[in-house]
């Protein structure tokens, strides 16, 4: 329970994903190369999965089926019968909420699990798919599988709690380290394709200036106040994890993420993901 044995732990980690990772850079001929680029990649990437989540945990917290009804109560938020139908199943909604975030899905109801969607959507959209791409496009084999050695150990050790201050401390620094360019990129597409879900880039922007700076995150916040000014929608407030209880601040100003939102969230993460492939080819160095 020291700094000092977790900097050790995140160095070896990560030291033996890089050293695979070039490793891998040195295979002849360039065609195999090529191929285990292509396989990193795979292995690294989260987002299809993710967006699936997504959507599906809006269908099983009873979002409209149609995007025509996504707009409609979009136009009129206090429309309930519009903004979705009864809830279909809150006990699957609930066994999937682990596959989403890290919160206590027994004590979330069905406007807390469509904000966690809606944040983990936004946060995990930036993590899983836009920072390891741009790692791949900036160093290869190795910063695919070096980057995603750092977020998983920040997943798995980096948290504020009196288990893991200390211990997780260097595995939580380096994910900050590592997420500060993407982040910033993400949240950029957020607000860039904010039109294809209804919202304003506009209003995305403004929020990202106003809010991201309350969030106790220095990569999440950016990402997760341009996701609600895209939405229009208010994410934050309070937050229940495994180790404890935080207070996370208001981002957005809109009102509370509907299943609807979270069903447009989704869209919006696929959106921002295929938006990163297709920048990550283009300044891409040769395999």
């Amino acid at each position: 329970d020291r700094r000092s044995a977790g900097v050790a732990y995140t160095a070896v980690l990560v030291g033996g994903a890089v050293a695979l990772g070039v490793a891998a850079e040195t295979a002849r001929p360039p065609v195999l190369r090529t191929l285990l680029t292509a396989a990193a990649t795979w292995a690294v990437l989260g987002g299809s999965s993710l967006a699936g989540h997504g959507e599906a945990l809006a269908e099983e917290l009873g979002a409209p089926p149609s995007p025509s009804d996504e707009r409609h109560s979009r136009r009129n938020p206090g429309d309930e019968s519009a903004a979705r139908r009864e809830p279909v199943d809150l006990a699957a909604a609930r066994a999937r909420i682990p596959s989403l975030c890290g919160r206590d899905p027994n004590l979330l109801d069905l406007p807390g699990m469509a904000r966690a969607g809606v944040e983990s959507l936004a946060e995990n959209t930036s993590d899983a798919v836009v920072a390891p791409l741009f790692w791949g496009a900036v160093a290869g084999i190795p910063g695919l599988l070096g980057y995603r050695a750092v977020n998983t150990l920040d997943a798995m050790v980096g948290y504020r709690s009196p288990r893991y201050e200390r211990f997780g401390w260097a595995s939580a620094r380096w994910d900050d380290v590592a997420n500060l360019a993407p982040a910033r990129m993400a949240a950029l597409l957020f607000a860039g394709l904010a039109p294809a879900v209804g919202g304003s880039p506009r209003a995305a922007l403004a929020a990202w200036r106003r809010d991201a700076r309350r969030h106790p995150s220095p990569n999440a916040g950016p990402v997760e106040a341009a996701a609600a000014g895209a939405l229009g929608v208010t994410l934050g407030g309070r937050t229940v994890y495994a180790h404890g209880v935080e207070e996370r601040p208001r981002l957005g100003s809109g009102p509370p993420p509907t299943p609807a939102d979270l069903r447009r969230a989704a869209r919006l993460s696929r959106l921002v993901g295929a938006a990163s492939a297709v920048l990550a080819a283009v300044v891409a160095r040769p395999v």
